[in-house]
């Protein structure tokens, strides 16, 4: 969904058209299943970092524009609202110091986006959701000026034959309203953990990422507050997950799936071509093997964890997941080191002997992402190992976290490195604080002032200092 497209309104024919293609490619993308096409390069580590535009009054700022034209960084790109922006890093091998040189990468981007903010009167947050947004700041004047965004808004729109979004979140509180239009996904930022993986290991480290995505939303938890409703630990699941319902879809866009995969990942892209309509009928002029059309549909299907397909330098087809469980924050280590658990995590479990698969049911799964997003590191999670039902703090510190070492030394990421990155993991469930925790101490002890709040976050967040550090 990156790309842009030629316009917002879209008669049979284009939808037609669209369709025979997505057919065509889709076909041809099995045959290069069949013929293992992909490439062997593996192990390359990326990120994607979505993070807000605010004022000195900690408001939120419709402005990616003007900051966008300022920056001139094509790393860079806009968001669906005009107060956030992505920001993208260069792909880079996982081993040797892979998560040294992916920080100062950030850090330099970051710094050099805060300087831009700062010359227009704006600073930069990550957070996964902004404390002080209130929903009328969701509105179509504050959507991006980028054409796919107003086709996707207009296609949803009809496909609800004009009903509003319905949001119903149970948590701490409760939270009950409709939203007119796409804009209250706006309302949720996220830190996307990609990794490029060979054909013959696909399906297992899908798998592991599916299996991991329950733990790793638990750890990183950084979304408590909506429109002043305290909800979930990481309430940014349940939101994106009803901001883009579409009436029509048997099939939810954003879900956690129905199941592992079992043969190539080819069953997702066939599951995209058979459940979801097509949202967007963006033709394209490059040939089948571009894939254009398969990858531009696969982009309007957000699940957790999702299946990309790229290209190398030299051409080459290459496989990539998508981790998309981590919010955005609370700081550029602390987002770092979320990668590397999620990296060292699923190299070990891609590797068991007895495939995660087999030993952990897909619902299990399922069951451990929701009560981990909902709970946090106090969730209640089903493990294999003889133990049953166990809070997924004492599974992370047990067991997770030193198989992360042993998949990241696997790796070749030098054990210096690995233990200055994974001990910001062990410090945050040693002192029982991620960003969602900080922030409710925060309003326990002071009072919810979400200004306030949010301006203390940002002045925490400009230390440095990882989560587990921030003091009240």
């Amino acid at each position: 969904m990156g790309q842009e497209v030629d316009g917002d309104q879209f008669d049979t024919e284009a939808f037609t058209a669209f369709e025979q293609r997505l057919n065509e490619e889709t076909a041809a993308l099995e045959s290069w299943f069949l013929e293992q096409r992909f490439s062997h390069r593996a192990w390359m580590a990326g990120f994607e970092l979505e993070a807000w535009l605010m004022g000195p009054d900690a408001l939120p700022l419709a402005m990616n524009d003007a900051f966008l034209e300022a920056l001139g960084n094509d790393l860079v790109v806009p968001e669906l609202s005009r107060f956030n922006v992505e920001i993208n890093g260069s792909p880079t091998s996982l081993q040797g110091r892979a998560f040294s040189r992916l920080e100062d990468e950030l850090v330099h981007t970051w710094d050099q986006c805060q300087d831009v903010a700062e010359e227009l009167g704006a600073q930069l947050l990550m957070i996964g959701i902004l404390p002080t947004l209130a929903p009328e700041m969701l509105n179509l004047g504050n959507m991006s000026s980028l054409k796919r965004y107003k086709a996707l808004n207009n296609r949803l729109m009809a496909l609800r034959h004009g009903q509003p979004f319905e949001l119903q979140i149970d948590g701490r509180e409760q939270i009950r309203r409709t939203h007119p239009d796409l804009m209250l996904e706006a309302a949720a930022t996220s830190f996307q953990i990609h990794l490029q993986v060979r054909q013959i290991d696909a399906v297992r480290l899908y798998n592991a990422a599916l299996a991991v995505s329950g733990p790793m939303v638990a750890v990183s938890a950084n979304s408590p507050l909506l429109f002043g409703h305290d909800l979930w630990d990481e309430t940014r699941i349940p939101l994106f997950e009803q901001a883009v319902a579409a009436g029509s879809d048997a099939w939810q866009r954003v879900s956690f799936g129905r199941d592992y995969c079992r043969a190539s990942l080819f069953e997702l892209f066939e599951d995209n071509r058979d459940h979801y309509p097509v949202l967007i009928p963006a033709q394209r002029d490059e040939g089948i093997a571009s894939l254009a059309h398969v990858r531009f549909h696969n982009g309007t299907i957000w699940r957790w964890n999702r299946p990309l397909i790229g290209f190398d330098h030299d051409g080459l087809p290459h496989l990539r997941i998508e981790h998309r469980v981590v919010p955005a924050g609370p700081t550029v280590i602390d987002s770092i080191a979320n990668a590397a658990l999620f990296y060292g995590m699923v190299a070990t479990l891609g590797r068991r002997s007895t495939p995660i698969e087999d030993e952990l049911p897909f619902s299990a799964a399922r069951d451990n992402f929701y009560a981990c997003a909902r709970h946090g590191l106090d969730a209640q999670v089903q493990w294999p190992g003889g133990r049953g039902q166990a809070d997924v703090r004492t599974l992370l510190t047990d067991v997770l976290l030193p198989e992360a070492r042993v998949g990241l030394i696997w790796l070749g990421v030098p054990t210096r490195e690995v233990d200055h990155y994974l001990d910001v993991i062990e410090g945050r469930l040693r002192a029982d604080q991620t960003g969602a925790r900080w922030q409710r101490r925060w309003a326990e002890r002071h009072g919810r002032n979400l200004a306030e709040l949010t301006l203390a976050y940002l002045e925490r967040q400009q230390g440095g200092e990882p989560v587990h550090r921030w003091t009240l």
